[in-house]
């Protein structure tokens, strides 16, 4: 049966043909009619059928949203709005020089600045408009500069296929070098005399394998190979210690990991490793100039905190600082040359706590539920400690936090221009009861005239996928549906980590279904508590998000009355059967390897949204897919859109949005991305009817 609602239902949606293709796996027969959305050329899409039919999808969204245009532009006037138009970072010291970035107005992109601590000559380091220019899509991945403050590398990706290059600038000719690296993952890393880049090097099948020298004006074919990884199932990266004295080069998959180390002055030595990959354990190290600091689940599951001597390397030495605790689970830490700083979370909120001075402390914030994080802290030796912090309700903040006098200096308020008012929304946290026992938080943010009487709409949020945990940030674009009489929920369900690393495991693998269940738990609650009503409930997730909403659409349909898939994994059980596909490998510890394991098999096969497609009514539905996307290949969301045209009872409007530019972020300049988060809501506020009387009104 067709909701009511403002946003028409054309029934000649576009109908993906239906070809016959039989996989047979542990004696089953597996049909895939829509197995030939995937171009077998991929990453390049060439095959005209494909391209045709993904446009003919693209053309049908355009049609449902042209009557709702007035809708799509107040919205984005409002996100827009609410947006700094010549915002600026606030600048931080590294190596004698501050650095900082800045929009100016009508800008998609960043400009990046520095200059000398004890001068005030800046100097333009990168322009992203004068890069971006002429290109569809533009991501910076990184930049680094020379030790000698000569040359500066930067990568960058213009077509959101996340298959970087990099290009070498000299900063005091400001000509651009021959030296252009190809075909590589992430920022580039200069070391030794500042001649040498260091960077990652992608396989053809995207996996990040390689770690490499270059040596600036010689051919790239003479590039030394400092680390090969074997195991497909294995990515590599590069980093730095917080003292700019090591290289630290990390092999591992989403469970185990392993670190060896270069000295920053020597990058030509042999690779030290510091302890050999044993399955399930991870671990990772700083150094401050002293010993070395590092953060492993060896002997429990939220983590120790360890040290040992430069000299010492090896597990056997090393010396426990902060024992682990079922309570505490330990996220990260920076050693500085005079403190350690250690990011934990304790039942379910973030901490800061600090050892400095022979003294250990938390530091205190203003409220009670809240997100904070470390901020660029780039000095050996901390004097103020950067943090970024925010909640539902307090705009992004950057403060310094004084060690001495323990307290904290606002340095930055995420500005509104068209006005915010905190004191008219209110936030809570709610534990809700799963139908196994388990004690769910979930975040719930309103406006203080919200009533909670089961008629009001709500929007609810979830990920729940590879420890990922959801933090009660701000979004100046949230109000946008607060405005409109919306509550705002996030679950925090199991498979991320926000209660410590146990709740991730009991949200992966063997255990993945209680993602799904206890999403669907938390909707039932919040309808029971009065904060809205079945068929009242709009929800969102992105990626593994996205199988989140896949699967919850096929468990209990009724409850929604609409959902967003952004780049959704929804054909979770073909992906995992495909070992060429890159990501495969290094997701099985995540998911489970259905090729080798029957039992995993099973599982996925019993809860992957596309094979689970039933003939059942489902609730309106916009799904997104990249085109380039990497991450979740554009065959997944295309594959499940044409399922459910084929299979699904009522007549609900089922859209399907491809960027045919972008890849798994969507559109990269800060604008264009509001007008696809203004769709997205417009969308939600079209088939939620009196809410879009109210918006449209």
């Amino acid at each position: 049966m067709a909701r009511s609602g403002r946003l028409s239902i054309d029934s000649a949606a576009p109908r993906a043909a239906r070809r016959p293709h039989r996989v047979e796996r542990h004696g089953l027969v597996l049909d895939d009619p829509y197995h030939w959305l995937r171009d077998p050329a991929y990453p390049e899409v060439e095959d005209a059928a494909i391209l045709g039919y993904l446009r003919e999808e693209n053309d049908y969204f355009a049609g449902l949203m042209a009557p709702h245009s007035t809708l799509v532009a107040t919205l984005y006037k409002e996100l827009e709005a609410r947006q700094q138009q010549d915002d600026e970072s606030v600048p931080y010291l590294d190596r004698g020089y501050y650095y900082q970035w800045r929009f100016a107005p009508g800008d998609q992109y960043r400009r990046w600045y520095r200059w000398p601590a004890n001068g005030t000559d800046v100097l333009l380091l990168l322009d992203e408009p004068a890069l971006a220019a002429d290109q569809e899509y533009f991501r910076l991945g990184g930049y680094d500069i020379s030790s000698d403050d000569r040359y500066l590398a930067w990568a960058e990706d213009v077509t959101g296929s996340e298959r970087f290059r990099i290009r070498v600038r000299d900063l005091h000719s400001g000509e651009i070098l021959d030296d252009e690296l190809t075909e590589v993952a992430g920022a580039p890393l200069f070391v030794g005399d500042g001649r040498d880049l260091v960077y990652v090097a992608l396989h053809e099948s995207w996996r990040p394998y390689q770690v490499r020298l270059h040596r600036l004006g010689q051919p790239v074919a003479d590039d030394l190979v400092l680390y090969d990884e074997p195991d497909d199932a294995f990515f590599v990266g590069v980093d730095t210690t917080q003292s700019d004295a090591y290289i630290v080069i990390a092999s591992g998959d989403h469970v185990t990991n392993e670190l060896r180390l270069l000295p920053m002055a020597d990058p030509r030595a042999t690779p030290q490793l510091l302890a050999a990959r044993r399955s399930g354990v991870e671990y990772d190290i700083d150094h401050g100039g002293g010993d070395f600091y590092i953060r492993v689940n060896d002997v429990h599951k939220n983590f120790r905190l360890v040290s040992t001597a430069v000299e010492r390397l090896a597990p056997e030495h090393w010396q426990e600082v902060i024992a682990p605790s079922a309570s505490r689970y330990l996220r990260g830490h920076v050693a500085f040359e005079n403190a350690l700083v250690v990011h934990e979370r304790v039942d379910g909120l973030d901490q800061v706590r600090i050892r400095h001075g022979g003294e250990e402390h938390c530091v205190q914030f203003p409220e009670p539920v809240y997100a904070v994080w470390l901020g660029p802290n780039a000095e050996p030796a901390v004097g103020p400690l950067r943090l970024g912090y925010s909640s539902l309700v307090t705009p992004i903040t950057v403060y310094d936090y004084d060690l001495d006098q323990r307290c904290l200096i606002t340095r930055k308020v995420q500005a509104i221009p068209s006005g915010y008012d905190a004191t008219q929304y209110a936030s809570e946290r709610l534990w809700v009861t799963a139908r196994d026992g388990a004690r769910v938080p979930v975040s719930v943010v309103y406006r203080k005239d919200f009533v909670r009487d089961g008629t009001r709409p709500l929007h609810l949020y979830g990920y729940g996928a590879y420890g990922l945990g959801e933090q009660p940030f701000f979004s100046s674009g949230r109000l946008s549906l607060l405005d409109r009489g919306f509550a705002y929920a996030i679950a925090h369900i199991r498979g991320g980590d926000d209660l410590g690393y146990a709740w991730y495991e009991a949200g992966k693998k063997e255990h993945r279904e209680n993602t799904f269940r206890d999403f669907v738990d938390v909707a039932a609650h919040l309808c029971a508590a009065g904060y809205t009503q079945a068929g009242r409930i709009s929800i969102s997730g992105g990626s593994a998000g996205g199988t989140l909403v896949g699967a919850v659409l096929n468990m209990a349909p009724a409850l929604w009355g609409a959902a967003v898939a952004h780049v959704p994994f929804v054909d979770v059980l073909n992906t995992m059967l495909d070992a060429t596909l890159p990501l495969t490998p290094i997701e099985w510890p995540e998911w489970g390897n259905p090729d080798a394991d029957p039992a995993a098999f099973e599982l996925i096969r019993g809860y992957s949204p596309y094979e689970n497609v039933v003939a059942q009514d489902y609730p309106p539905l916009l799904v997104t897919a990249g085109l380039h996307d990497p991450r979740v290949t554009y065959w997944e969301p295309a594959k499940w859109v044409a399922q459910l045209r084929a299979t699904k009872q009522d007549d609900n409007v089922l859209a399907l949005k491809t960027n045919m530019a972008a890849g798994h972020g969507g559109k990269s300049g800060r604008f264009v991305a509001l007008e696809e988060l203004a769709e997205e809501y417009a969308f939600i506020l079209c088939v939620l009817s009196d809410a879009a009387g109210t918006a449209a009104g």
